[in-house]
């Protein structure tokens, strides 16, 4: 039976009641809240290993908690939502969300994408240790302007900490431990997200946005992540 504890944050609790007994009947302990200011309070006071967020809530809408929580934590967030438009995919990955399903979606496909995720954060700090070719043996990667120590997991650029998801620490740190390397879009999702199969792969692209909004002086011509058009990412070994 798994002992996960997860958090379901939504205003309806139609919903909230539905997914706490398919949660609970399947072996995970289950924190529920009805408005983001209440889950705030609740994942500061127990941290769940994951939540599932809603979009449309009163006081603190689910895009304003999600970048809050990644303030103070990396657990996986699956934004749950009525809306099924790009765009909206689109800002709930910005934000920090891991994943987005639409309300409609039947329970077993919601379990399986917790179990992944779960498992996933599991594996999070042994996740470059399980992929040997590409880790360099040291423990602290240093380029002009950038540091980046794999033991402390902290990152800073101009001698000061960058704040970075788990995913945009991964994706760096990979880029990172093999300059000049080309990753395919494919390739990262593969070894980021552990998939080997057909995924979103515009995640990929949105996590690496994001990641150069927050490490690039200028994102149009990045000085450390680069574009190899029609191929994927690679990172800049000399810095200019």
């Amino acid at each position: 039976m798994a002992s996960e504890t997860i958090l379901i944050v939504d205003d309806d609790q139609d919903i909230r009641s539905l997914i706490e007994l398919y949660m609970k009947s399947n072996g995970y302990n289950v924190l529920v809240a009805s408005d983001g200011i209440e889950a705030l309070a609740m994942v500061e006071q127990q941290l769940p290993d994951l939540i599932i967020l809603d979009v449309m809530m009163p006081r603190l809408d689910g895009y304003e908690l999600c970048q809050e929580l990644k303030k103070i934590t990396d657990i996986p967030i699956i934004f749950l939502s009525s809306k099924n438009d790009d765009m909206d995919k689109i800002l709930a990955l910005s934000v920090g969300g891991d994943d987005f399903i639409e309300k409609n979606t039947n329970p077993p496909l919601l379990l399986a994408k917790i179990k992944a995720h779960l498992r996933r954060y599991r594996n999070l700090s042994v996740k470059n240790n399980q992929n040997d070719e590409y880790v360099k043996d040291t423990s602290v990667i240093d380029y002009p302007g950038l540091v980046i120590n794999l033991d402390s997991a902290v990152v800073k650029l101009n001698s000061e900490i960058l704040r970075l998801s788990a995913k945009e620490y991964q994706i760096l740190c990979l880029l990172a431990q093999n300059p000049e390397r080309i990753f395919s879009v494919e390739k990262l999702f593969e070894l980021i997200w552990d998939e080997n199969s057909l995924g979103d792969y515009r995640t990929v692209m949105v996590h690496i946005s994001n990641l150069r909004k927050k490490l690039e002086t200028d994102s149009n011509t990045p000085k450390y992540i680069e574009t190899v058009r029609g191929i994927g990412y690679k990172f800049n070994e000399i810095q200019s």
